[in-house]
């Protein structure tokens, strides 16, 4: 996307994600990657590492705490009752930044392909704690967090993940 401002990074080793503008950082929060560490390869619950974009932005408008499965809104809105239920859903909640890799071989086509992973930047239940790797691949972030970085950042933007601490 041409004149686009905006950069996300994600440090893997920091569990923290920026959003920069123009050079300037303009939000900068924990969040959780993947219990399974750093990994590129499909069915591995790793989060991939390298140059990503944001290929689609899903849930504009829903409600904090609304539930999604397979990009879609279920009609439920989280609670711990709910959890309570259904202990083995993965909790993807609020809004969702679908990710699309940018290097062929590392994060494009074939058995690493982020987007056929359904890589997310995504919200989480507020009791999830950030700081931690937890997740089955993706990137999570507090509702509040996410809903500032959905409404910021536009189709098209550069994530870039890395293991590394962030500068």
């Amino acid at each position: 996307m041409k004149n686009n401002p905006f950069l996300i990074r994600v440090s893997i080793d920091e569990q923290r994600l920026q959003l920069i503008e123009a050079g300037r950082v303009i939000m900068d929060v924990a969040i959780a990657t993947a219990r399974n560490g750093p990994g590129e390869r499909i069915h591995s619950e790793c989060t991939p590492r390298g140059r990503h974009r944001i290929r689609a932005k899903i849930g504009d408008g829903c409600a904090p705490n609304t539930v999604f499965i397979g990009r879609r809104p279920t009609g439920e809105l989280y609670t711990p009752e709910l959890k309570r239920q259904h202990p083995k859903r993965d909790w993807i909640l609020t809004r969702i930044l679908w990710l699309c890799g940018e290097e062929s071989g590392r994060n494009r086509r074939g058995g690493v392909d982020s987007m056929r992973r359904y890589i997310y930047i995504h919200g989480c239940p507020d009791e999830d704690r950030m700081g931690v790797p937890s997740s089955h691949g993706c990137v999570k972030m507090r509702n509040d967090d996410v809903i500032r970085l959905f409404d910021r950042a536009p189709v098209g933007t550069k994530v870039v993940i890395q293991e590394a601490a962030l500068e």
